[in-house]
């Protein structure tokens, strides 16, 4: 039987852990709430600009924002957002191996965003045109140099992790127009007709189009990171819930165990009192 301090200290160790999975688990949950917080936001600031864009529209065709002279590669380009560490439990590596099924070195090339996704893509040998980190912040996200590479495609495909519960998470992919389109569908027509009789647009309506198809991009783009990122937080808060439970689980045990070392201990010590006292006695006589 292992010694009383021994045992002591891997108490004290797991009470230790058990107090840091529970802090995690309530930071994950917090920031789960204001996420969605500012989805709902951006939800909104989407709605109205959608209302602008469909007015001025001539035609059903999105062009990603680019102008008439731009190059456009003849391929897809895959974007993965994944977690900047180790600690969403298993949803990255779901993810990035599913995108891998799909992934054709003739036929796409790989935009990844976040650290453990371009380490997972490494260890499979797996060649990216760019990696961006995860962005730390949840508001007033940057996606620029992310659009940038979408431009340069003739469609785009956005693998991500997305949130359905608190203990349920799931991988998804969107082509990246049909998600702008998708959310547009959703907008209740507004009442106002923008149109060139009655606006002035500088320097012209095609302009302000193709201005106003690179925002919706950039707002959907973060809204598909925001969705990712409450879902890795959600499976954070399911990794350290399970982790919290099992370190409660081992420290209740490792306190019996101690408990009865500590007894054992105890008893050894009073038999050697016993049988010295007993001996000293036979010694005597």
């Amino acid at each position: 039987m292992r010694r009383p301090q021994d045992i002591e200290l891997e108490e004290k160790a797991m009470a230790t852990i058990s107090t840091l999975t529970s802090a995690f688990e309530g930071l994950s949950s917090m920031r789960i709430a204001q996420i969605k917080d500012q989805v709902v936001e951006s939800q909104a600031f989407f709605a109205d600009l959608w209302q602008m864009y469909s007015q001025l529209r001539v035609d059903q065709l999105f062009n990603y924002g680019r102008t008439a002279e731009a190059k456009v590669i003849e391929k897809e380009l895959f974007i993965a957002i994944t977690a900047e560490g180790g600690f969403s439990g298993d949803i990255d590596q779901r993810l990035i191996s599913w995108m891998l099924k799909k992934y054709d070195p003739t036929k796409h090339d790989i935009v990844i965003v976040g650290h453990h996704g371009a380490m997972q893509l490494s260890q499979a040998g797996v060649s990216f045109k760019k990696y961006f980190k995860l962005p730390e912040k949840d508001a007033n996200i940057n996606v620029a140099p992310l659009i940038g590479y979408v431009q340069q495609y003739k469609s785009t495909s956005v693998f991500y992790q997305t949130y359905i519960s608190l203990m349920v998470q799931d991988i998804k992919q969107i082509e990246l127009h049909a998600a702008v389109q998708a959310a547009g569908k959703k907008v209740e027509e507004g009442d106002d007709i923008i149109s060139e009789r009655n606006y002035i647009f500088e320097p012209s309506s095609f302009a302000v189009v193709a201005h106003l198809e690179r925002t919706m991009l950039e707002i959907s783009l973060s809204q598909t990171i925001l969705e990712s990122k409450l879902a890795q937080y959600a499976s954070r808060f399911r990794a350290m819930s399970a982790a919290k439970d099992l370190a409660q689980e081992t420290h209740a045990h490792l306190h019996t165990e101690y408990n009865r070392a500590k007894r054992a201990l105890n008893d050894q010590r009073l038999k050697e009192i016993i049988s010295g006292m007993k001996l000293m006695r036979s010694r005597s006589a």
